[in-house]
């Protein structure tokens, strides 16, 4: 799913790897966290596929002449000295990537693959904050994909004594009930979000036809 992330923010705009660890904290808070052990790997698998490439940096404007009675080898020796601090430790730091039109298709086809080996949840996360760059159709699969497994798992959940105290042995648990009861009701929460999600989508579909028509 890294790769899933660089893509989507490299869409944004190109970006170096400092500011692509930054901008995954900003994105996904705690569900993402990502080490520059496993981020310069993944950039250096995008780029050897083709899909980013490395923006060159602009090369340094040559800095004035000095003028005035230094002349010779003197002043020719001022200005690489002048030019060296212009240029030092920045090479690294303006490296930066971004997205090719074989990474724009590879970020369609990862937005609407599933990954059986990542995490639900945050895979679901990933792909909604980078599902403006799928066309409407796909969009509004992915929701749909989702308020199943939401569907599936408010049925798992209800039960007919929901809102009595669970008992082990003969003894009342209320903790394990409110514990629960807690769950049911914010996959209610999130089936209610992902419904409201689901008719916006639905309403811009129908407006965007209707414009064509």
């Amino acid at each position: 799913m890294l790769e899933l992330a660089i893509l989507g923010l490299l869409k944004e705009q190109p970006l170096h790897g400092y500011e692509l660890k930054k901008r995954l904290g900003e994105t996904l808070g705690f569900l993402w966290g990502v080490s520059y052990g496993s981020l310069y790997p993944a950039l250096r698998r995008l780029e050897a596929s083709g899909a980013i490439e490395i923006v060159e940096p602009a090369p340094p404007a040559s800095p004035p002449v000095p003028t005035g009675s230094i002349t010779g080898d003197v002043a020719a020796a001022r200005l690489r000295s002048v030019a060296d601090r212009l240029t030092s430790g920045t090479r690294r730091t303006r490296k930066a990537y971004r997205i090719t039109e074989r990474g724009d298709a590879l970020l369609v086809e990862l937005l609407l693959a599933d990954d059986e080996r990542a995490d639900p949840e945050k895979a679901f996360a990933l792909k909604l904050a980078f599902c403006r760059h799928v066309p409407p159709p796909a969009r509004l699969a992915l929701l749909e994909r989702r308020r199943g497994v939401l569907v599936e798992r408010l049925a798992r959940s209800a039960s007919p004594t929901r809102g009595r105290p669970a008992k082990t042995a003969s003894t009342p648990d209320r903790y394990l009930a409110s514990l629960m009861e807690h769950r049911t009701r914010s996959v209610e929460r999130d089936l209610e979000w992902i419904d409201e999600l689901i008719a916006a989508e639905r309403d811009a579909m129908r407006e965007a036809d209707s414009s064509v028509a």
